[in-house]
């Protein structure tokens, strides 16, 4: 790829979190939505014809096998992920797996050292790892204005006890690899040592004043108060299509640079996220059929 030319995207999976991603694609004018795969074909036809799509694969094998497809983005359940984004990087595919990025560690273990050693790009699409707000809020904590971090504390809930992915163990379901995972992801973006902690919002408490964080799955507006709970200011991030494009945007680049993983989420981060929702499962007994624990 060159900074001229356009990423050509082909999205596997015809759901929910795929027409989000359609969204941000066709606000996009350096990246594509060229092509989507469906387990059927009369789905994908319409999703392509509602989203402006290229080509329409009733087949993931169909999709994979595409030429000129320069990202893949699996868009599947999370119990799907594993056999689609092995088959795309043996076919040599660059790949932006949807989180959570695997059912289990072992899984995650094994599509790593797989795209390692072939040397192919690979990538998880945690959207929040990509946005503009996780500079600013860094950015804040290094520079000194609420002194030293002592208590990051985040909260995260949906009303989500209709969705199949939630109630089947099949799927992958209940509410840690769906959800949770945001949680985790919020505390290790800023607070990198070993510990974790119906809204949505994120503190960052420092012995000089503290951060909240509107929302830690999307963040707006991130507001900086004193040690006394007096406000300073509000900072707004940049205006977005739906937040996902900075996901796809740094992929793009990392193509063009040649890289084999984000820097925004580096796949050992990955592996770390995943072992430690792996050991929460088995705290709690909570197992799905891949599972060898």
């Amino acid at each position: 790829m060159t900074n001229d030319s356009k990423l050509r995207i082909g999205i596997i999976g015809a759901g929910w979190i795929a027409e989000k991603a359609a969204i941000t694609l066709n606000g996009l004018t350096s990246c594509e939505c060229y092509a989507i795969a469906s387990r059927s074909q009369e789905k994908a036809d319409a999703f392509a014809a509602k989203w402006h799509f290229q080509k329409a694969y009733g087949s993931y094998a169909g999709l994979i096998a595409d030429p000129d497809v320069d990202l893949i983005y699996v868009a599947t359940p999370h119990s799907h992920h594993y056999d689609v984004t092995r088959e795309a990087l043996l076919a040599d595919k660059p790949c932006l797996v949807e989180k959570a990025f695997m059912a289990n560690y072992k899984q995650a273990k094994a599509i790593v050292d797989l795209a390692r050693e072939r040397k192919i790009f690979l990538a998880e699409a945690i959207w929040t790892r990509y946005q503009p707000a996780v500079t600013i809020v860094r950015e804040l904590i290094s520079s000194g204005r609420i002194g030293t971090p002592r208590l990051l504390t985040a909260t995260l809930g949906y009303s989500m006890g209709e969705k199949p992915r939630i109630m089947r163990a099949d799927l992958c379901g209940g509410a840690l690899l769906d959800l949770g995972v945001y949680a985790l992801n919020f505390v290790r973006m800023f607070f990198p040592a070993d510990i974790v902690s119906m809204e949505n919002i994120g503190v960052i408490a420092g012995t000089d004043g503290n951060l909240i964080i509107d929302n830690i799955n999307n963040p707006q507006k991130i507001t900086v108060n004193t040690h006394d709970r007096e406000f300073v200011e509000d900072i707004h991030v940049p205006q977005q299509i739906t937040g996902y494009e900075y996901q796809f945007l740094a992929c793009r680049q990392h193509l063009i640079d040649g890289r084999l993983e984000p820097q925004a989420m580096p796949l050992d981060e990955t592996l770390y996220i995943m072992q430690l929702m792996d050991t929460l499962r088995q705290k709690w007994g909570v197992h799905y059929p891949m599972d060898d624990f």
